[in-house]
């Protein structure tokens, strides 16, 4: 579904409802992807692989030398993206259990095949090595999946912080800068309009959104995180 964002039915909306009406939607509609049900997860989606390879043609991901992609399953054409141009990639542990990052390290000469393997959950713990709090990274590029998002940025995950959490401990690591662009993968029915109100300090906002249509540059002033907040982990 290509044009611009949906709105919500009327009514205030919380992060929650809009959550429940995009898993949904994407159940009823025929478009939700394995693992299913889709709800409590970053829903993967028919089209995904589409939406993914429009990343190879952002200036930011070409520039990028060390990028960061979140471990779901929609986002498995990202990852395949980094590895195959050579680039160092940083996948989270899954719900940051075990350490912060793992850094994929193909094989020599790992053929596409390989590659294809190395970006699946299997291929993670595979050919991984742990990267901790106190270890070395320069992330130039930042690729989370969403819930929903809106074309000015405001991005609703799946309601347990880790893509915020994550990017507040790699400003603790000094890993991210201020201007470190982020990149959200999406169906198009997951562009909403989100009232700004439900965003928080916390939150990660996006720059880029990806769709199987489109390439949107949210073009979002508002500062992300600056580190952990404290009083809010669990």
């Amino acid at each position: 579904m290509a044009g611009p964002a949906r709105p919500l039915p009327s009514g205030p909306l919380s992060k929650w409802d809009i959550r429940e009406k995009v898993w949904e939607h994407l159940e009823a509609s025929g478009l939700a992807e394995f693992p299913r049900p889709v709800r409590g997860r970053i829903p993967n989606f028919k089209g995904s692989l589409q939406a993914c390879s429009s990343l190879g043609e952002l200036d930011v991901f070409s520039r990028a030398r060390e990028v960061k992609v979140d471990p779901d399953k929609p986002l498995e054409g990202a990852r395949l993206a980094a590895l195959q141009a050579r680039k160092t990639l940083l996948v989270p542990t899954p719900r940051l259990r075990t350490g912060l990052f793992n850094r994929i390290v193909p094989p020599p000469g790992a053929t596409k095949e390989v590659l294809r393997k190395c970006a699946t959950s299997q291929g993670v713990r595979d050919y991984s090595v742990p990267v901790g709090l106190d270890g070395k990274a320069q992330v130039d590029l930042v690729v989370v999946g969403s819930v929903a998002v809106s074309e000015k940025g405001w991005r609703i995950g799946k309601g347990e912080g880790y893509a915020d959490m994550e990017y507040a401990m790699m400003v603790s690591m000094g890993a991210v800068q201020e201007d470190t662009p982020v990149v959200t993968i999406v169906h198009d029915c997951q562009v909403l309009d989100i009232a700004e109100e439900l965003v928080d300090d916390h939150d990660l906002t996006v720059d880029y959104i990806l769709t199987p249509t489109r390439t949107i540059q949210t073009n979002c002033k508002r500062p992300k995180p600056r580190g952990i907040l404290w009083h809010k982990a669990s």
